[in-house]
């Protein structure tokens, strides 16, 4: 955890001493900020952590800085901490993709609690974001026929099928797999399944074709 940091966003002097003394005491990193706009203008998308933000505000308000957030793509989790909660605006929040709402007064550990668990949430999605963008990186080593077998392995297709739908020899298609799992890093048939189907997800730019022999 030493790497996140809790940002915390809230107009009030006093609140923002208070929490930020509190998380800092748990051992969490805090960058406190008086409003929306002004973390908004310095806040790093590399940054890892979580966001505390209020809800009613001066200028933009907790809500707003959420759809702003999604706006720009950036997953940064958020927690909301208000004193003027309600049903409808807690759902809301969680429809905009706030992992917790809590309603001030706060219990100190059930606070610190969510923020370790909204820590957890954003290393965990940045750890599968990284294995997308290295699978991505890979799938561009692939030429359009060892990609065509990718492609075909990963809908269940045995070799002789592939040499069939591909009007090449099943020797031939042995090579394209053996080729392609190196590039890959690939050891076994389900890790090249599993990269296929990421590869999907990423949807990665195509490559200049290779010349194949």
């Amino acid at each position: 955890m030493s790497n996140s940091t809790v940002f915390l966003v809230d107009d009030d002097a006093s609140v923002r001493d208070a929490l930020s003394l509190l998380i800092s005491l748990k051992g969490l990193r805090v960058s406190v900020f008086a409003s929306a706009e002004s973390f908004l203008a310095v806040y790093d998308p590399s940054a890892r952590g979580c966001l505390l933000t209020d809800l009613k505000m001066n200028g933009m308000t907790g809500l707003e800085l959420q759809t702003e957030l999604r706006d720009r793509g950036i997953t940064l989790p958020v927690v909301v901490l208000t004193a003027h909660g309600d049903v409808t605006t807690a759902r809301t929040a969680m429809k905009n993709g706030a992992v917790d709402f809590l309603e001030k007064p706060v219990d100190d550990d059930v606070l610190v609690d969510v923020l370790m668990n909204a820590i957890r949430i954003d290393r965990e999605r940045n750890e599968v974001e990284s294995q997308r963008s290295q699978a991505a990186a890979r799938l561009q080593q692939l030429t359009a026929r060892e990609r065509d077998v990718l492609e075909l392995l990963t809908q269940g297709l045995q070799h002789r099928q592939i040499a069939e739908r591909l009007a090449i020899s099943a020797r031939t298609v042995e090579v394209y797999k053996a080729r392609m799992m190196q590039k890959l890093q690939c050891r076994t048939l389900s890790d090249v399944i599993r990269i296929g189907t990421e590869a999907r997800a990423v949807a990665a730019p195509g490559v200049e074709e290779a010349s194949e022999t």
